[in-house]
This record gives C-alpha cells, structure tokens and sequence, in this order.
C-alpha cells in the first residue's frame, strides 16, 4: 500500500533545529524546492523576478494567487506561504480578512505573511482569531521602501521599534517571522528574548532558519546583495544550451528524422 506523504505542519516544522526556506511562483521551481523546503514563500518578489517590476508594490492580488495556486499543486510535503501584496492589508482589518480567505481558499495555501509590526497589530489579531495563520515580517519592510534597500537597526529608534514590533506579533498570534536587512547584533538581540522562531535573510546565524529568493541562488536573476549567495549559473549554462540549439537548427542538424513523426 502506498503512503501519501502529509503536508508539513507548523508544529513539526519549528520543532527542528534548523528551518529551510525557499520561494517558489512557477511548477518547476516548486517541484524542486519542495524536496529540500520545509516552507515555501510564494512571494511578492514575483514582481522583480519574473515580471521584470521595479518593486514588489506592483503586485496584485490575482497574480498571487494565480502563482499561489500553481506552487500548491505542484508540492506535497512543504507548508505554503503566500505574502498579502501591497494594498490588500493596510487599510482594513475586514478588507484583509477577506482577502486572506480569499488566497487560501483559491489557491489552497496554508497561511500568508504581512510586512510590519505596531502598524498592523490589530489586522493580524483580527486575522489570526478568525483561523488565519500568520507569519510576521520584520526588519526591511520590501513594500514600504522607497529608493535603495538599506540595513536596519542603525539607530536607537529602529532598535527600540524592532523589539516592541516582536512583541506585538507574538501577542497578535504569528507563528513565525521573517527578519529582513537588519544587523546581526540586533537579531541575536532579539533572539535572546523571545521564543517566536524568527527566520533570516540578511540578518543572522543564530535565526532558527533562513529563506533566500530561489532565483537568486539559482543564478536566473541579476540580484546583487551581501546576504545572497549564487549555488548556479544559470544564465551561463542557459546561453551554452541555447546557442547549441541555434547551431543545430542553422546547420539542419536539428531535427534529425528520428525526431520528426
């Protein structure tokens, strides 16, 4: 008798010593991520990576889903998580309410993740008594930047911020958040006092896990940062694929008659 392989739930996840985390927004992306991924992001970086966006405030609600509900079909084994794109939160904790249910139900995703801290308390309390599951994001807020990304925590009001901001989250009910562009003294800080499992990029060693855009270590995107790390070159083993093909067609060596019917 075969055995399905069951969905990993939040539980068994952060009882881990370690959490990976990857992004995934396309079938093949997803497939392999969810060997080797504990959870997927399927984030509103989708804007920047595939869509060629300048920012990830581009991103509507129908895309997610759309890319949501293609993650969810193609994995068995990792929690999917889908990021609430910019507009969809901020204004009412009844609009993001319905909008929530909205991405779970379409796409079949197990909870969604919201940017921000005291600003939002009383949305994601709202969400989380209505049997929204919730990860937090904190740090760099993609969705609020405006002009370069920069580190956080330089100053003593982010610092101040930043803690009161975890607090908040582990009181509205978030089962994790991510920490994003900030110092690493500050997130092990953090980590000392609080028991919220807090899931990094760019920011320490000490996080219970660590997420990282699929593409970018894949080498399928320009992206240039100090957290980043390239496993693959993509566009070099693409280029080399892709001028072999156009060698074979212009010298009809491609198809071949056992490649025609």
């Amino acid at each position: 008798m075969k055995i399905l392989k069951r969905r990993n739930s939040i539980k068994n996840i952060f009882s881990k010593s370690k959490i990976v985390c990857l992004t995934a927004y396309t079938a093949p992306i997803a497939k392999v991520a969810d060997e080797y991924a504990d959870i997927i992001l399927v984030g509103d970086s989708v804007g920047p990576v595939l869509y060629g966006y300048k920012t990830t405030r581009d991103v509507d609600l129908d895309t997610m889903i759309r890319h949501a509900k293609s993650v969810v079909k193609n994995t068995k084994t990792a929690l999917i998580v889908v990021d609430m794109p910019f507009g969809t939160y901020e204004k009412s904790k009844f609009d993001a309410l319905k909008n929530a249910k909205k991405i779970i139900s379409s796409s079949g995703a197990m909870a969604v993740k919201l940017e921000g801290g005291e600003k939002i308390f009383e949305t994601i309390k709202f969400l989380t008594k209505n049997k929204i599951k919730v990860m937090g994001h904190l740090g760099m807020l993609p969705q609020s930047m405006r002009g370069k990304p920069r580190v956080y925590g330089r100053n003593l009001k982010e610092k101040e911020q930043l803690f009161k901001d975890l607090s908040l989250l582990k009181k509205a009910g978030v089962f994790s958040v991510v920490i994003e562009c900030t110092l690493k003294k500050l997130v092990d800080d953090l980590i000392e006092k609080t028991d919220l499992p807090l899931i990094g990029i760019g920011a320490s060693s000490k996080c219970v896990g660590q997420i990282l855009v699929t593409e970018d270590i894949l080498g399928m995107t320009e992206f240039n940062s100090k957290f980043s790390k390239q496993y693959f070159k993509f566009y070099k083993s693409a280029k080399i694929a892709i001028k072999k093909f156009a060698e074979d067609v212009r010298s009809k060596k491609y198809p071949k008659k056992n490649q025609c019917y």
